[in-house]
């Protein structure tokens, strides 16, 4: 059985590969029992199609089939959000807590800070954030030396538009008045925020395949902390500006951090399918004589 590392440190690098581990988290190991409730059924069907397509393809269907099933989940999430709205404005939640603090973002303003703000808030518009999302992609592929990280963005990228349009065009939220906006103005649905949702996932999703291979937790924390104030700096970006009520951007919240979770399980599921993958097939070498480390990168190709 192979040792978990303790943090910073990496084992041979046959035995395993250095981004199945999250600092001395292993990521292929699920210790919690519903964990490992979900997660053998799937490894078990997983590895047993290794009769009808190429072996190497699996772990990428798994990730796939998950990321479907979760984004079918999320978009009844949305729903449920719709329903939460509904319930809400009828209590006068939304007069309760949208409109003060939208009032206090007003007096706040100032043309310098509008102008600094609305600059910031660009990064988060569909003209900028799938360009950065791209580049970002393409930089940690070439950093991981696989195409791992363009999966995981497409996936996590895709799914959070869906989720932000499906959740416009099913609740139809309008936007503050614009007598209360800073221009320009937008005319989309306001509920969930598209900049946050999208900003959120991008963010985090980048923070977690960098912090994959840091070795030094202050390096792992300070990549958190940076994603973590970009985000949420898009989100406040937002009400202040007066182009989303403050509930449309806690939701943009709640909805990014469940789609993530889904994509992220569904990395860590590929992953598990790999070692199992691995496992047999030295078991499958050491019952037919042979090293089941050869040369050192052989076997397997290792792709999380």
């Amino acid at each position: 059985m192979t040792q978990v590392p303790r943090d910073g440190e990496r084992t041979h690098p046959d035995d395993h590969d250095e981004t199945e581990y999250l600092g001395s988290r292993d990521l292929a190991s699920w210790p919690s029992r519903w964990g490992r409730r979900l997660a053998e059924p799937v490894i078990a069907v997983a590895v047993g199609f290794h009769r009808y397509m190429d072996k190497r393809s699996i772990p990428y269907v798994v990730l796939l089939t998950t990321a479907l099933i979760g984004v079918l989940i999320a978009a009844v999430l949305t729903g449920v959000s719709a329903e939460i709205y509904d319930n809400v404005t009828d209590k006068g939640g939304v007069a309760g807590l949208d409109r003060p603090v939208l009032n206090q973002m007003i007096e706040w303003r100032s043309p310098g800070l509008n102008q600094a703000v609305t600059d910031f808030t660009d990064i988060g518009s569909t003209a900028v954030m799938p360009l950065i999302a791209t580049v970002a992609a393409l930089l940690l592929a070439w950093w991981w030396r696989r195409w791992t990280p363009l999966l995981l963005m497409a996936i996590a990228a895709g799914g959070s538009v869906a989720l932000t349009v499906v959740g416009k065009q099913t609740i139809d939220r309008a936007r503050p008045a614009r007598s209360l906006a800073v221009p320009p103005f937008e005319t989309s649905p306001s509920f969930p925020s598209g900049h946050t949702l999208n900003t959120w996932v991008i963010a985090l999703l980048v923070a977690y395949l960098i912090c994959l291979r840091l070795s030094a937790l202050w390096g792992r924390v300070v990549t958190v902390v940076v994603a973590l104030v970009f985000a949420l700096a898009m989100g406040l970006s937002r009400v202040y500006l007066g182009h989303h009520w403050l509930t449309d951007v806690l939701v943009g919240f709640t909805l990014g951090s469940a789609w993530l979770i889904v994509v992220i399980t569904g990395h860590r599921l590929g992953l598990s399918v790999l070692r199992r993958q691995r496992t047999l097939a030295q078991q499958g070498d050491a019952e037919a004589g042979e090293d089941p480390h050869p040369n050192p990168g052989s076997g397997v190709p290792q792709t999380s």
